[in-house]
C-alpha cells in the first residue's frame, strides 16, 4: 500500500498569539548556493533555510562536483574546486525553476553550461530568454537543442546588458556570470529586490566589485578569481508577509524576530490600512488586529511595490475583510488559480481577466481544498485558519518548497493544525 499524500488539516477560530523566528529567505539562499560555483575556495553559507528547493539545489551542486559539508544547523559549507559535470538535468529543473542560476555562474568558471529548460523547450517564458540574451552579449555562444540550453564562451566579456523586462533571476545569473568576465559589465533595467542586494553581498564578500545593486543599474567591473568567504542569508520577507497577513486575518498578536521590516514597506503599509497596529525595530516586528479587518485593493508589481509573492494571502484576508477589494495581478499570467479554491470555502470573488473583485464576508466555511503552487498553499492556510469548521488542504508538498516548517510554527501561535501522511 502507498503512503497517503501529505495533507493539512486546520480547526479555524483560534486567534494567533506569540512570537516565533523567521527562517532565512529562500530566494536569497537559492542564488547564494550557486555563487560558490565561482571559486575553488571553501565558501560557508549561514542561515539556510531547510525547505525542498534547497535540497534540490543542493543535490544539483552535488551532482555537479561540489563537496558540501553540513555545520550545524542551516549552515553549509561548500567546497566546488573540481567541476565534474556542467550539466543541469531536466529532473532537477523541472522541480525548480531556481536551477537556471548555476547557467551564469559555470559559464564564467568552466566556459560550458548545459541547462535544461524550465518545462522543456519553453523558450517563450521571458525570463529565460532575458538570460540567454544577456549571456550573449557577454559574448556566450548559446543553442537551444532538445529542451537543453547548450552555452560555451572561452572568457565572457564585459558588455552592457539593458533588460527588456525586469527579472531577478535573470539580474542574479548576468550578476555572477559578470564577475570573472574580462572587464565591466553594466545591467540595466535591473530587478531591485533586497534578495539582489543580499547576493551582491555575498558576491563582493568573495571578492567581486559590484556597484549598484538594489537600484536598476548594476555595475559589475570583472576579477581573475574569487575567493572563499562567510555569508549569513537575509530573512525570508515573504515567510514574514505571510506570518503578518494570517496575524491580520484572525485577530492576531504577534511578535516575530530575525526579520527586516525595511524589506516590507508596501506589505506593512497595506495591513496597517486594514486596521492593523504594527511596530518595528531593527531585527522584529509586532502586530496587534483588534478588530475584523477592511478590505484592502492592490496591484502587484517589481519590487518596491507590492510583491506578487504576498497576493494570494491577502485575497484571503480580503475574503472576511469588511468592504469590497479589487487585486490585480501584473506578474504572472496564472496567479489567480487560489480563487476556485477560496469559492469552495464560500468566498464572494469574481475574476475579470487579472483582476479579482473578493466582497468581503463575515465566515469562510471550513472543506477540503487543493494547492496549486507554494503562495496558493499559504493563502489556503490562512483562508482555513479563518474558516469555521475544519479544513483539509491536499497537495501541500508546494508548502514545503517555501515555508519551513509552517504548522509548527502556526502552533506554536495557538492553531489548531495537523500534518498528516507523508511526502
Amino acid at each position: 500500500m502507498h503512503e497517503a499524500t501529505p495533507k493539512l488539516t486546520i480547526q479555524g477560530g483560534n486567534p494567533l498569539r506569540g512570537e516565533i523566528r523567521i527562517s532565512g529567505a529562500k530566494n536569497a539562499a537559492l542564488p547564494a548556493l550557486c555563487a560558490t560555483l565561482l571559486t575553488r575556495d571553501a565558501v560557508k553559507i549561514k542561515n539556510v533555510p531547510l525547505l525542498m528547493d534547497v535540497t534540490t539545489m543542493l543535490s544539483l551542486l552535488e551532482q555537479i562536483g561540489v563537496k558540501i559539508q553540513p555545520d550545524n544547523q542551516a549552515e553549509f559549507i561548500l567546497s566546488a574546486a573540481d567541476l565534474t559535470q556542467l550539466t543541469a538535468p531536466y529532473e532537477m529543473v523541472k522541480t525548480m525553476r531556481a536551477a537556471i542560476l548555476v547557467l551564469g555562474p559555470l559559464l564564467a568558471r568552466a566556459g560550458e553550461a548545459n541547462i535544461s529548460l524550465p518545462g522543456g523547450c519553453a523558450i517563450g517564458l521571458r525570463p529565460v530568454d532575458q538570460h540567454i540574451k544577456g549571456l550573449e552579449t557577454m559574448g556566450a555562444e548559446i543553442t537551444i537543442k532538445h529542451g537543453y540550453i547548450h552555452a560555451v564562451a572561452k572568457k565572457l566579456q564585459g558588455a552592457r546588458i539593458v533588460m527588456d523586462i525586469v527579472t531577478v533571476t535573470g539580474t542574479e545569473n548576468l550578476m555572477m556570470a559578470a564577475t570573472l568576465a574580462q572587464g565591466t559589465t553594466i545591467i540595466e533595467n535591473a530587478a531591485r529586490e533586497p534578495e539582489i542586494i543580499d547576493l551582491a553581498n555575498c558576491l563582493i564578500a568573495m571578492g567581486a566589485k559590484i556597484e549598484g545593486a538594489g537600484s536598476d543599474i548594476i555595475t559589475i567591473e570583472g576579477v581573475p578569481s574569487l575567493h572563499g568567504t562567510e555569508h549569513t542569508v537575509m530573512p525570508d520577507r515573504i515567510e514574514t508577509g505571510t506570518f503578518l497577513a494570517a496575524a491580520c486575518a484572525a485577530s492576531g498578536d504577534i511578535f516575530l524576530k530575525e526579520t527586516n521590516a525595511r524589506h516590507l514597506d508596501a506589505v506593512l503599509d497595506k495591513l496597517t490600512e486594514s486596521g492593523a497596529k504594527i511596530k518595528s525595530g531593527d531585527h522584529w516586528i509586532h502586530l496587534k488586529m483588534n478588530e475584523r479587518p477592511k478590505s484592502i485593493n492592490m496591484r502587484t508589481a517589481p519590487y518596491p511595490a507590492f510583491p506578487t509573492d504576498m497576493q494570494a494571502q491577502f485575497m484571503s484576508l480580503n475574503c472576511i475583510a469588511n468592504g469590497t477589494a479589487v487585486i490585480t495581478e501584473t506578474i504572472f499570467e496564472n496567479r489567480l488559480m487560489h480563487v476556485q479554491e477560496l469559492k469552495r470555502m464560500n468566498a464572494d470573488i469574481k475574476v475579470e481577466g487579472h483582476t479579482a473583485i473578493i466582497h468581503g464576508i463575515p465566515q469562510l466555511d471550513g472543506t477540503k481544498v487543493m494547492a496549486t503552487d507554494l503562495r496558493a498553499s499559504a493563502s489556503l492556510v490562512i483562508a482555513g485558519l479563518i474558516a469555521q469548521g475544519e479544513t483539509v488542504i491536499d497537495r501541500i508538498y508546494h508548502l514545503d518548497r517555501g515555508y519551513e516548517a509552517i504548522e509548527k510554527k502556526l502552533s506554536h501561535l495557538g492553531a489548531e493544525i495537523k500534518r498528516t501522511g507523508n511526502l
